[in-house]
């Protein structure tokens, strides 16, 4: 594949401050020491020259995030991102070409594949779900089931694979679940208490048939149909009749999405996708033809 970049990089995520996560996480890394290691063992007019490529096939994210933290060590780096974020390439790919100061960029190595492999398992179990549901109508969502501090990077990885995002926090939407149903007891009083507060979206979680009208009729905006088993789901969708929108949800895997997005739900929300996907297999490797010896 040909250049994507070279040049400075630009990430626009709302809400996500890239400068400030990459201060963070260097300064977690180095301690008040610094990088001992590249200190005493590269010299210090030592250049370096690497490719990042992956060992598995991927959805890639998080190229122009890696390219930051090796441009916040050694401004004068050389970078050539070799594809783009959403790309699907196969394994042995390569990812990005680096060459700069030797120590600088073995200090922010880890920081950079740390985020890349953490983002590209992300987006590549996301779309692996997004093709198994492929022409079913349904579209898959994410869930809140994400890293404390890394919500924004973890919901654009699964943008990035194609799905759509949930609620980003408690802040955009009222998700009455089945402790507030408990609390408020029922469904239909605790959406009429979300729509007496002038709440404009509100999701009703229900596990039984019988709520639904209840929950429809106190004011419920989106329905999240948990736990159903695709019968009870079908039904369920029937019964709503496309008043508002339907969500399965609940131990949702690959072997399971299928069937229960051919029930006719709008979406199929599944928190593994933050939760439980495997780092990518993704390194950096130095160049063995290039010049190691001071410039």
């Amino acid at each position: 594949m040909g250049c994507r970049g070279g040049g400075d990089v630009a990430l626009t995520i709302d809400g996500f401050d890239l400068d400030a996560f990459v201060a963070s996480t260097l300064a977690e890394d180095l301690g008040e020491e610094g990088d001992v290691t590249s200190a005493a063992v590269i010299p210090a007019d030592a250049r370096f020259d690497a490719v990042m490529d992956s060992r598995d096939a991927i959805t890639v994210c998080g190229l122009e995030i890696a390219a930051a933290f090796f441009r916040r060590l050694d401004a004068g780096a050389t970078i050539e991102l070799l594809v783009a974020d959403g790309d699907r390439v196969p394994a042995g790919s390569e990812l990005m070409r680096v060459a700069g100061r030797a120590r600088a960029l073995l200090t922010a190595e880890r920081s950079a594949l740390n985020t890349v492999q953490h983002l590209s398992g992300i987006a590549t179990m996301t779309r692996a779900y997004v093709d198994r549901i492929a022409g079913t109508g349904a579209t898959l969502l994410d869930t809140r089931k994400t890293i404390p501090g890394l919500r924004r990077l973890e919901k654009y990885a699964t943008r990035t694979g194609g799905a759509r995002n949930h609620r980003m926090g408690l802040f955009d939407a009222a998700m009455i679940k089945d402790n507030h149903v408990a609390v408020a007891g029922g469904v239909g009083a605790a959406a009429a208490r979300a729509k007496a507060a002038g709440i404009a979206r509100i999701i009703v979680e229900v596990d039984r048939i019988d709520q639904i009208e209840p929950a429809l009729a106190a004011g419920a905006t989106h329905l999240l149909l948990d736990n159903m088993p695709p019968p009870v789901l079908r039904g369920a969708v029937t019964l709503v009749g496309g008043r508002v929108p339907t969500e399965a949800s609940g131990g949702v895997t690959l072997d399971t999405i299928r069937a229960i997005a051919e029930t006719g739900v709008t979406y199929v929300s599944v928190g593994r996708l933050t939760q439980s996907a495997p780092a990518a297999d993704i390194g950096l490797d130095f160049n063995l033809a290039s010049e190691s010896s001071p410039a």
